[in-house]
Order: structure tokens, then C-alpha cells, then sequence
């Protein structure tokens, strides 16, 4: 049985784990499908949407000392106008969503019920606040990409356990830099959402 421990962390308490949660989203993210080419600076600068939120909410995993497994939210009200604009032209009020950001796990770690805690955990959050709409978003990856593992199975199985619904037509856009490229390319993310 693993010995993990885990804290759950509000708005600037985020900050004192920041560099912990941008090096896991650095090693997690360089895999299928993001393909993430992340820096240090670049993870300081886009957590920073979550450090000055009051209402946001991270959840770290340790095992040891070592930062294994994160997850984060926050309202959608406070998120960037990239993750905003989907709902926006959907006729939708921002102010009513809340909107959870990764889940990320070391590979030897997965398997072991750390991410239904963690939609556990950000639910129990949000509905805390009042919230009753919670959104995600995937990123589109075309069927051919050479990047794509030939074993890969998606997580839209587990989404779907999880109460979350695909949405075809709300589509985000946003940049990074993939491992293979040298520069940042613009992405396209679908949103996944949930009503009680």
C-alpha cells in the first residue's frame, strides 16, 4: 500500500507548492496528448490565474517529498477569456460555471483511485461555493498525429463515470509549444460539462 499524503490548498496558499505543481505539469504534460514543452517561467506565469484567485482550489499528492499527482479549479469568472469565450458565445453567464483545470499523475502512481478523488474533491469544493455547472476541457489531437501512442486509450470512459458530457460545438483555443516544435502553435480544446 502506497504512503501518500495529500493538502488541499486555496488561492495564495497555492503559491508556497508552485514550483512542486509546475514541475509535475511539466514532466505529465510532455506525454500524449498535450505534448507540452514547458518551462518554469511559462508554468509561474499561467498559475498565477490560480494564486490570485481567493476562491480557487488545488489538491497535491506527495509521496515523500516528491509532488506526484495535482489537481486544480477555480471559477470560471476568474479563468482567462480563452476558457471564457466558448461559453460566452453560448449564451452562457460565466458567473455560473466553475471550471476544473488538470488532473495529473505520475505514470507509476495511476490506477490507485487518486484522480475520482480528485473530481470528488473539486466538486465538493465548488458545490461549497454554490456552484451546480463544472466544465473541463480536452485537447483535440487529430487520429494520425505521429506523436500518438498505438496502445492509447482516452479518458472520455472515465469522464463519462465521472458525470461529464462531451460538448461538440463549445471549442477553446489556446498556445503552447509542443516537444517537436519551436514555437507555440494554437490548440483547440473541447469542453466537457456537468449539471445538477
Amino acid at each position: 500500500m502506497m504512503n501518500l499524503r495529500s493538502t488541499s490548498l486555496l488561492g495564495a496558499e497555492i503559491d508556497a507548492h508552485l514550483k512542486a505543481l509546475g514541475q509535475l505539469r511539466i514532466s505529465v504534460f510532455r506525454e500524449w496528448p498535450y505534448l507540452y514543452d514547458g518551462s518554469m517561467d511559462y508554468e509561474i506565469d499561467y498559475l498565477k490565474t490560480y494564486t490570485q484567485c481567493n476562491d480557487s482550489f488545488c489538491q497535491m499528492v506527495y509521496d515523500g517529498q516528491q509532488a506526484i499527482a495535482a489537481t486544480t479549479a477555480l471559477p470560471m469568472q476568474a479563468e482567462t477569456i480563452e476558457f471564457q469565450q466558448p461559453l460566452i458565445d453560448a449564451g452562457e453567464s460565466v458567473e455560473d460555471w466553475f471550471y476544473f483545470g488538470e488532473s495529473i499523475c505520475l505514470p507509476q502512481y495511476r490506477g490507485h483511485g487518486i484522480g475520482v478523488g480528485f473530481f470528488e474533491a473539486r466538486l465538493q469544493h465548488a458545490r461549497a461555493l454554490g456552484y451546480r455547472k463544472f466544465c473541463f476541457c480536452s485537447v483535440i489531437r487529430p487520429e494520425d498525429h505521429p506523436h500518438k501512442p498505438a496502445d492509447y486509450q482516452p479518458l472520455d470512459t472515465f469522464w463519462h463515470k465521472r458525470g461529464f458530457r462531451p460538448q461538440p460545438i463549445w471549442l477553446a483555443s489556446y498556445r503552447w509549444q509542443d516537444i517537436d516544435q519551436s514555437t507555440e502553435t494554437e490548440k483547440q480544446l473541447r469542453f466537457w460539462t456537468r449539471c445538477e
